[in-house]
């Protein structure tokens, strides 16, 4: 079974927070970034891996990975 997707994994895991992209914002960016990250039209940053690791207990080894092109679709 392959590792998640990194952004379907941010997804779940704020599904299981109640979070909204709004509360990303402190982590990824501003409101563009966050809509460019989860649109997956922007990779994630070293620094974006580190506070969504840090904050939201995401492995890292699952965002380092890139994200699915397919999985937009």
């Amino acid at each position: 079974m392959d590792p998640p997707d990194p952004i379907e994994a941010v997804q779940f895991r704020m599904e299981q927070l109640g979070l909204t992209r709004k509360d990303l914002e402190p982590l990824i960016g501003t409101r563009a970034r966050v809509a460019e990250v989860m649109n997956r039209k922007r990779s994630l940053s070293i620094d974006m891996i580190r506070r969504l690791h840090q904050h939201l207990g995401i492995s890292a080894d699952v965002l380092i990975r890139p994200a699915r092109e397919n999985a937009a679709a």
